[in-house]
């Protein structure tokens, strides 16, 4: 009798269409064709084979990249689009920041001195107002 693995994950499945590639690589390697073979046919004669063979690779690269890389289930262009966003798009966050109550402290402290020397002399009353009672 013949058995029939099945994986435990059904997310990781992905519907295989030709070749055993999915549609995106399908539509990711067509895309990489389109640029690279007009690319090496046209800068055949200009640069060499050689120096053609090797601009049209460096020009497909980036389409096979996408066609292929997968981390944690997402694709490369959700990577890329993830990292864009969180750089650039969206502001950075702002961490809390306190006051420095060392300064808030010497600045009660100075303002506590001058307004207890004027108490001493009977000018302010514990409430900070001035009296105008001449003694």
């Amino acid at each position: 009798m013949a058995y029939v693995s099945v994986p435990k994950d059904l997310t990781k499945v992905k519907s295989k269409v030709i070749f055993n590639l999915t549609k995106r690589q399908l539509i990711c390697f067509g895309a990489a064709a389109v640029i690279g073979v007009p690319t090496y046919f046209l800068t055949k004669s200009i640069i060499g084979n050689t120096a053609a063979v090797m601009v049209m690779i460096i020009l497909m690269l980036p389409a096979f990249f996408i066609a292929m890389y997968e981390k944690d289930g997402l694709p490369a262009e959700k990577i890329l689009l993830n990292i864009i966003r969180a750089n650039w798009y969206y502001p950075p966050v702002r961490p809390y920041k306190t006051e420095n109550f060392y300064h808030v402290i010497e600045q009660e402290g100075k303002i506590f001195g001058e307004s207890e020397k004027a108490a001493s002399s009977g000018k302010i009353f514990e409430s900070g107002f001035k009296t105008d009672d001449k003694k």
